[in-house]
């Protein structure tokens, strides 16, 4: 739905977000819709999911810092938080599988990669929309 590319392999993550449109539209108000799912009797917004790196903010949730003394339930927050980014990861690794270029070194003119990884996001996704076959051994030659 939404990519930011451009940005050196260096810059921190949580920079590339605070200046994409994502972040604009998500402040504003006008990322994600005004859904709300009730979870053992309290109200939960729709939210997207971050790491550590990321600021908490009221449409980005991320895990509780750890530094020993967490109490279980946040423990257990975390866990689950991470479980559910397990997915975004796996997409990145399938996306990674699917278009080879993306693993390692490119010998593309610099100004131009942002186009070619824009155009592999797009056609990755048009891929997985139609289901398109993907073969499970891609994501085991990536190591």
């Amino acid at each position: 739905m939404n990519l930011s590319v451009g940005y050196p392999g260096r810059a921190h993550d949580a920079h590339v977000l605070a200046n994409s449109a994502v972040f604009q539209r998500a402040q504003a108000g006008n990322l994600l819709p005004d859904w709300k799912k009730s979870i053992c009797g309290t109200d939960v917004p729709l939210v997207i999911l971050g790491d550590p790196a990321y600021p908490l903010l009221p449409w980005l949730m991320k895990p509780f810092v750890d530094h020993g003394g967490l109490t279980a339930q946040q423990k257990t927050f975390n866990y689950s938080l991470s479980r559910a980014r397990i997915v975004v990861e796996n997409a990145f690794g399938r996306l990674k599988g699917r278009w080879r270029c993306l693993l390692k070194r490119n010998d593309t003119i610099t100004e131009d990669m942002p186009t070619v990884i824009s155009a592999c996001c797009v056609l990755h996704n048009i891929c997985e929309v139609h289901r398109d076959y993907f073969n499970r051994e891609w994501l085991h030659d990536m190591a």
